[in-house]
């Protein structure tokens, strides 16, 4: 955000495209966590979520940023207490790692520390995140006033958590065997320091001696204040094509290997569209399609980032398609007008290559025939030979859209956000506390 020093993280929300398209229309998304520069150039972090109908932050640490990161990390962090009686020594946060606990660990402390952490937004600061695309001065002068007291407000809250908040480890431990208030804070953790460790390292799976994995007494010491954090890494990331392999059991964002423009690479980027053609007469109700399109050697590729279904037949990071751009193709553009507009259809190159098809279940898709044609308005229309399925695709200016979008509620809390091995079903479908951004936004009505 211009002169705020923020980073908003934004999810885009499975969703289908109303009558106004993409160009005109809003498109629905959900905060996911923001950073805020404080005055003394620390930063604040927060978790957003949603809990029992209302709206939370999870404030935390930004923890070890690289530069060239690939990696988010959502952790819970110990904070070491010296020995000394003097509380105004500087507490030393360890660098454990997290990620070396058991699975089953790891989401119990992030469970029971997010819930401690968290707090209500209240209505002043659950209002914009980030400017909105505005025509006048005058309204962009009245965001940036709401923006600022949105971020004095929360930067309020994240000071009183942070100095009031005292979460023992032991505490922790006790509390992950059941045995806690539902929203205990400060010093009435304390009562819980001699007997709730041992308790659940009895019952701990990371105490067997795994060399592997770090048990919770090496993580977590009697006296340690714990908090979440985000760590910003550089790791080495398998991928398959441009989609990382993910971790299922880590808390994570991965971030897509974007690549530089050359000439021979101008349709790399995000695109989106839906299946049918025309795309200017298309019924609405039909779902969305995020496309990241790159390059490998002379290949094209076409990767899913999102479909707006509720049930998908194949995952996220599937190819939808993949053409050799140095193949062209001999197929002819079936359509020589646009209805609506009764203008001449122009097709500046074409490229042969195949689509994605039913293949071996879920994960393993097949492919069959088809070719890409690129018309001279910018669209990419893909279209299958032998069934004549025509994907339709326009670049897409993800910033823009999103600040003239509509913000929804945030994700109440999931497995998972994408579409892995097992999740074939929308996380967002049948979310109680949303508006079902399956149909449509707003401008539909």
């Amino acid at each position: 955000m211009p002169g705020f020093l923020s980073v908003v993280g934004c999810r885009i929300i499975p969703q289908k495209v109303g009558p106004l398209g993409l160009q005109d229309g809003r498109i629905l998304w959900a905060p996911v966590f923001e950073i805020l520069c404080k005055y003394n150039g620390s930063t604040a972090f927060f978790l957003h979520g949603r809990e029992e109908g209302a709206d939370y932050v999870y404030p935390g640490l930004l923890k070890s940023v690289d530069t060239d990161c690939n990696v988010l990390f959502l952790q819970v962090e110990p904070r070491h207490q010296p020995d000394e009686i003097d509380k105004d020594v500087s507490q030393i946060w360890t660098e454990m790692p997290f990620i070396r606990l058991e699975s089953d660990d790891r989401e119990k402390l992030l469970d029971f520390v997010s819930s401690q952490v968290r707090d209500i937004v209240p209505q002043a600061a659950n209002a914009l995140l980030f400017p909105l695309s505005r025509n006048g001065e005058v309204d962009s002068e009245q965001d940036f006033a709401v923006l600022h007291e949105r971020r004095l407000l929360l930067l309020l809250m994240y000071n009183r958590v942070d100095t009031d908040l005292d979460l023992r480890s032991s505490a922790v431990c006790r509390s992950l065997d059941g045995d806690h208030p539902n929203r205990s804070k400060g010093k009435t953790l304390f009562r819980f320091l001699k007997t709730g460790l041992k308790q659940l390292l009895r019952k701990s799976r990371s105490t067997t001696g795994d060399q592997e994995h770090l048990k919770l007494n090496e993580f977590l010491r009697p006296g340690d204040i714990v908090g979440l954090s985000l760590r910003a890494k550089t790791v080495d990331v398998h991928c398959y094509k441009v989609w990382p392999c993910m971790h299922e059991s880590l808390s994570s964002l991965y971030k897509f290997p974007i690549q530089a423009p050359k000439a021979s690479h101008e349709y790399a980027g995000l695109w989106g569209g839906t299946f049918g053609w025309p795309p200017s007469s298309d019924k609405p109700g039909k779902a969305l399609f995020l496309i990241f399109i790159s390059y490998e050697n002379q290949e094209m590729i076409a990767t899913k980032i999102l479909e707006g279904t509720s049930y998908v037949a194949h995952p996220n990071g599937s190819a939808m398609f993949i053409v050799n751009i140095d193949k062209p193709s001999v197929g002819i553009f079936p359509w020589d007008t646009e209805e609506e507009s009764n203008t001449t259809i122009d097709v500046k190159e074409s490229f042969k290559g195949e689509g994605i098809s039913d293949g071996y279940g879920f994960r393993y898709p097949g492919s069959k025939p088809g070719s890409l044609f690129v018309l001279e308005n910018g669209l990419l229309v893909f279209l299958w030979e032998e069934s004549r399925e025509v994907l339709t695709l326009q670049r897409l200016d993800l910033g823009e859209l999103l600040r003239r979008g509509e913000r929804v509620n945030p994700l109440s809390p999931v497995s998972n956000f994408v579409y892995l091995t097992k999740k074939y079903t929308n996380v967002y479908s049948g979310n109680p506390d949303s508006r079902n951004p399956l149909f449509f936004p707003r401008d539909d009505v």
